[in-house]
């Protein structure tokens, strides 16, 4: 597959926010589902906040369902500093399981994890609580210029 060049984070949000579902599914499936997890977790630790995860080691793990079956990702957090990769965790602390347009939504700021967990959108397992602490780790603002 020739590498597709995605826009920047800002440029991405803003194109994210007017779409409907079924055209951001849509655009997700022409990028390639694969390109677009590997970009997001590639920029992960760069949305990192250190300082909010001062003395904190914890492993998670995100299973996004697409068409073409579930995607596995490990996030690991350990003591302000954030690394990604591609793979199921060994013992995650938290796995939150969810569909890539919803998880591109929660990603952008579009969407928030309380929300899409009452409505069943988002299943966790694990540390609930870290759940919630988790959220404030990361940047969503993907301003331009910001």
């Amino acid at each position: 597959m020739a590498d597709a060049q995605l826009p920047d984070p800002a440029q991405l949000a803003e194109l994210v926010k007017g779409m409907s579902d079924e055209d951001l599914k849509a655009q997700l499936d022409q990028l390639g589902n694969d390109v677009v997890l590997k970009e997001i977790f590639d920029r992960m630790p760069e949305a990192f906040l250190p300082d909010k995860a001062k003395g904190v080691t914890a492993v998670m793990q995100y299973d996004i369902a697409t068409d073409g079956g579930v995607k596995q990702w490990t996030v690991t957090v350990d003591n302000g500093t954030c690394t990604t990769s591609e793979g199921p965790a060994d013992g995650p602390r938290l796995t939150l399981a969810l569909g890539i347009v919803d998880f591109v939504r929660l990603i952008f700021g579009q969407a928030e994890g309380p929300q899409l967990f009452m409505g069943g959108k988002l299943k966790l397992s694990g540390d609930m609580m870290f759940a919630m602490q988790m959220q404030s780790y990361f940047d969503r603002n993907f301003q331009a210029g910001g």
